[in-house]
């Protein structure tokens, strides 16, 4: 649109500039032509604020979807108990808990095949476990950031407690696509339904 502009301002020097005509026919040019010239520059100006006008509003909406994809990313939780209706473990390896019966799962970010929780976003999140037992195994679980122990919860095996109930939480600084995860240690137990034993987790912060 500038160069438009700076294009016909020269082409009406070049007018101005022309050889000395007839005084009759500077009359003409200036009857017929240039008010007309002088009508289109005016109306080109007022097609080039009414764009500038165009061009601020489409930023303004584009700021507004932005903030608002933003808030939408930042509506992350879930829970989730381990299912089934019986002991989980012992197994010979630290293995991953599944937790497949899913309370709630806001943004989608805990996947229930794999019983790990995916950062969507950096932020600072929240994190809590629960678990059941029978007094007669051992308990050990750590909840897992990608693979850093963050916090643990033990008991020991009893021949007079007939079960256990324990837990633990963290809040957690994460990037996007860090892993959050339950690890059941080695030669422990837990009990699963789909009410005990679970698993939580909430964005708190987004960063």
């Amino acid at each position: 649109m500038n160069v438009m502009f700076w294009i016909l301002l020269w082409f009406c020097g070049l007018t101005l500039a022309q050889d000395v005509v007839p005084e009759t026919d500077v009359a003409t040019e200036t009857g017929s032509c240039f008010p007309d010239m002088c009508k289109f520059l005016k109306e080109f100006g007022a097609m080039k604020e009414k764009q500038e006008g165009l061009e601020t509003r489409l930023k303004e909406t584009e700021t507004q979807v932005s903030e608002l994809k933003k808030k939408e990313a930042s509506k992350i939780a879930f829970s989730a108990a381990l299912g089934g209706n019986g002991h989980v473990g012992t197994f010979n390896i630290d293995t991953t808990l599944i937790y497949s019966t899913v309370i709630t799962n806001v943004g989608n970010a805990y996947n229930h095949h794999t019983g790990i929780f995916s950062a969507p976003v950096a932020g600072v999140y929240y994190f809590t476990f629960f678990y059941h037992a029978g007094g007669s195994e051992l308990v050990s679980l750590a909840l897992m950031k990608n693979s850093e122990v963050i916090s643990t919860a033990y008991d020991h095996k009893t021949s007079h407690d007939g079960a256990d109930n324990g837990g633990n939480a963290a809040f957690l600084q994460l990037q996007q696509g860090d892993h959050v995860y339950m690890r059941l240690i080695a030669s422990t137990h837990v009990w699963g339904n789909n009410h005990i034993t679970t698993f939580s987790g909430a964005l708190l912060h987004p960063l």
